[in-house]
């Protein structure tokens, strides 16, 4: 059996990730299974979501970051094994926004390379799918600055994160699973249709062996 391929998609808070990976899973459906990170209905997810939510709840940065990374490792067998029964893994959020947001806060001693070594050893995707679009274009968003890290300045911050992470990758795997999506001012249908190539080029590819961080 084939098996299926890992796909990812990115961005900053915002931008329509949710409504895009949920869009895709339904179009690949039935060989589909959708995640969302962080995972809120496990052990660690409950503690993630009062983090989320209440910011009088404190963590130390470190902490968050890696219970955080605890979160996608509770995932990861789940992962794989979807993956290898031949359906295709539409994640929402994942490694590379656990980087760019702690790494964000620009706290001593958490820089990147700090920040991605809890993930060395997740699965890595096929294909990621950046949506980006300039972070003051979020804040007209419905809901935006319920959570703790919907802040116009914060968010450009992980921004340039983002930037410096996928910048970091090997110019080989930029060039065959990364695609960067312009989402502004374009609607749900159009940015959509340039997820769905770009899903169709993967899946035209031979599978080959899962990834790893």
């Amino acid at each position: 059996m084939t098996r299926g391929r890992l796909i990812l998609i990115e961005g900053l808070d915002r931008v329509g990730k949710s409504t895009q990976a949920g869009v895709l899973a339904e179009r690949l459906q039935p060989q589909a299974q959708l995640m969302r990170f962080p995972d809120r209905s496990t052990p660690v997810g409950e503690v993630l979501d009062r983090y989320l939510r209440d910011r009088d709840f404190a963590l130390a940065d470190q902490a968050a970051h890696l219970l955080f990374a605890a979160n996608r490792w509770e995932c990861a067998a789940r992962i794989e094994a979807a993956l290898a029964e031949g359906k295709h893994v539409i994640l929402d959020r994942y490694v590379y926004s656990g980087a760019a947001y702690s790494a964000a806060k620009a706290v001593p001693r958490m820089d990147l390379e700090w920040c991605a070594a809890a993930d060395r050893g997740l699965p890595k995707p096929d294909l990621t799918l950046f949506l980006t679009q300039h972070a003051a274009a979020a804040v007209q968003r419905e809901g935006y600055g319920a959570e703790r890290y919907e802040q116009l300045d914060f968010q450009e911050r992980v921004r340039a994160q983002f930037e410096r992470v996928l910048a970091a990758e090997d110019a080989a795997y930029r060039a065959g699973h990364v695609v960067v999506v312009d989402v502004a001012g374009k609607s749900v249908a159009a940015v959509a249709g340039e997820i769905w190539a770009a899903v169709q080029q993967q899946l035209a590819r031979d599978a080959g062996a899962l990834m790893y961080f």
